[in-house]
């Protein structure tokens, strides 16, 4: 049985990035050796401010899982290795969790529902100006809510925006302090 390869692309951020470099980190990805969940596609961001050198990975795989992860060190050959490993490490975590997932369709879902009170959230510190540091700009990817939830025990983020498959409509999945999920599912109207 014959895997193709994933897509992988290598960018420079702030650096731009040799032949040699872009070689190095694909051979690495190509040999990560997991062959489920599938890599469709992986995104290479390295990045060079002074000495250090960061690696990011992005690995968009079957199941509507995306797995990331980046390294710093003083090395950007380093780097590479450190979060190929530290892929290695997540890919070995999702497959187990995918094995023992078997998603139940029509089963009730266990994710509860929080209603988000925004009334009474002024207070005296509420002058203090807040800018934007960073936008986001993602694909929304039409997932069962046992998808999103999986998505979520495999991801360090704190929140989940997808298109719910069963209604259509703009759901978030968000990790609580206590380590549990809730979902804010939105009706207009």
């Amino acid at each position: 049985m014959t895997h193709s390869h994933p897509e992988i692309s290598v960018t420079g951020r702030h650096v731009s990035v040799t032949e040699a470099i872009k070689e190095y980190a694909r051979k690495k990805l190509s040999n990560i050796g997991i062959d489920f969940p599938r890599i469709l596609r992986a995104q290479v961001i390295l990045d060079v401010e002074k000495y250090r050198h960061i690696a990011e990975v992005i690995l968009h795989c079957g199941n509507h899982i995306t797995l990331d992860a980046s390294e710093v060190s003083e090395d950007m050959y380093a780097s590479i290795d450190q979060v190929v490993a530290k892929l290695t490490r997540q890919l070995r975590k999702a497959k187990t969790k995918i094995q023992r997932h078997q998603p139940r369709r029509n089963a009730p879902q266990e994710v509860p529902l929080h209603v988000i009170e925004t009334e009474g959230a002024q207070d005296e510190e509420s002058d203090i100006t807040h800018r934007v540091v960073r936008t986001e700009r993602f694909t929304l990817k039409p997932m069962f809510l046992d998808e999103a939830v999986l998505q979520m025990e495999l991801s360090p983020k704190v929140f989940l925006v997808f298109q719910n498959a069963e209604n259509q409509r703009l759901n978030v999945l968000y990790r609580r302090k206590n380590g549990a999920f809730a979902l804010i599912d939105p009706q207009f109207g």
